[in-house]
């Protein structure tokens, strides 16, 4: 491995998980220490089944902390200076415990006490079994880190200890060391800058039961506006109904309808971007029934009055004092794709499109998204990649933008 010279890492706290696999968290500490990174690392109770203190403390040529209050530790390095001590906070291996413990806050022992508490970026290397890693609980719980900004590094797939095979193993030694070695930890290149985001989907009332509204999940649009606030931006996200947790350090403003988001947009205010990846729903019932509408004896069908909602991209394009000075918008296909795209940006006035294809459950609830970036001057077909990275590409063509490098 090369030096890490050219690393924006020279100080990682490592958290050691519980595992069979957090022996091989050994081989990481030598490889850090072998290129000049100092690490501090935190061993939780289960990862102490697998690892000593003292091997961990011999390599590391530092002292292993495991308990959230202990004296010594609160006296010399206190829980809260330790989690802001590093450049990089790495967590290996990631068991589906902890990734469930941090996703959700909690703070019970110094382990999650640290992830609460750090402002700096976090990588987990989960390791579990494969059905346990495909859990549906675990993937919720993975949605939530991401979108909170954590960087994933694996796991691998293969035979583990139980004799399952599958996804599910920590990623090897050396990819961790890599990873550690090439992260980029963003810049504040949108500092000062104010940005709206708009997410999920949108519900129309038919009556106080039933309702029009759609399959967007809210997960990339989640993603974006931790990505802007990640890089200094002051971010408005409007949310429309998820499952979804707001993102840190961001103004999360939920509202239900496409009016309730149209009138939540225009009271942000001036912004510089706006990034509109809501699913807003293009019709509502003309007259919203005071009652739940009922069949009666008979009826096989039943007839409703649908009226336009509210533009809300094509009313924040509008040329004005106040339009932002980057209006993104995205073109949710099933066909026609890039036809569709490039007409409804000339439509709506906008000034980028991005362009993804939604038939066959391909974004929709999924973890993964594959764009086309449209702009006047060009298109960028951007590879499969995961919803949290190309919230991070997105944001950094944003901050070129509109820092003239574009």
């Amino acid at each position: 491995m090369a030096s890490s010279d050219n690393s924006p890492v020279r100080r990682v706290l490592l958290i050691v998980g519980g595992g069979v696999a957090a022996y091989k968290t050994l081989e990481l500490v030598r490889g850090l220490r072998k290129v000049g990174v100092e690490v501090r690392a935190i061993l939780t109770e289960g990862g102490a089944a697998f690892v000593t203190p003292l091997s961990l403390a011999a390599l590391s040529g530092n002292p292993v902390h495991t308990e959230l209050l202990s004296l010594t530790d609160e006296a010399e390095m206190g829980h809260i200076e330790l989690s802001r001590w590093a450049d990089l906070v790495v967590v290996a291996p990631a068991t589906a415990n902890l990734m469930a413990r941090a996703a959700n806050g909690l703070a019970d022992d110094l382990a999650t006490t640290a992830l609460l508490a750090t402002d700096k970026p976090v990588m987990m290397a989960p390791a579990m079994n494969v059905r346990m890693w495909e859990h549906p609980a675990t993937r919720r719980n993975l949605d939530l880190l991401k979108a909170d900004g954590v960087r994933f590094v694996g796991p691998d797939e293969g035979e583990m200890a139980c004799g399952e095979y599958g996804p599910g193993r920590l990623a090897e030694p050396e990819a961790i060391l890599s990873a550690i070695l090439k992260f980029d930890r963003p810049g504040q290149t949108l500092a000062g800058r104010r940005a709206l985001v708009t997410a999920g989907p949108t519900f129309e009332a038919l009556d106080p039961v039933r309702g029009l509204t759609n399959r967007s999940s809210g997960k990339q649009g989640y993603a974006i506006a931790a990505a802007l606030a990640a890089r200094g931006a002051a971010v408005t996200l409007v949310s429309g109904p998820t499952a979804l947790d707001p993102p840190t350090g961001v103004q999360t403003i939920a509202v239900e309808s496409a009016e309730d988001m149209a009138r939540a947009c225009e009271a942000a205010g001036r912004v510089d971007v706006a990034v509109l990846a809501a699913a807003v729903g293009d019709w509502r019932a003309e007259a919203v029934a005071p009652g739940k509408l009922k069949k009666s004896e008979g009826q096989d069908r039943l007839t409703l009055t649908l009226v336009r909602t509210p533009d809300i991209l094509a009313r924040l394009s509008q040329p004005g004092p106040n339009r932002p000075r980057l209006v993104v918008g995205f073109a949710a296909e099933t066909d026609g794709l890039l036809e569709n795209a490039r007409d409804k940006r000339l439509r709506k006035d906008c000034d980028w499109i991005l362009a993804n294809d939604v038939s066959e459950g391909r974004v929709f609830g999924q973890d993964g998204n594959a764009v086309t970036l449209i702009t006047a001057e060009r298109e960028e077909a951007w590879p499969s990649l995961s919803k949290a990275e190309v919230a991070a590409r997105l944001a950094d063509r944003i901050a070129q933008h509109l820092n003239g490098a574009d």
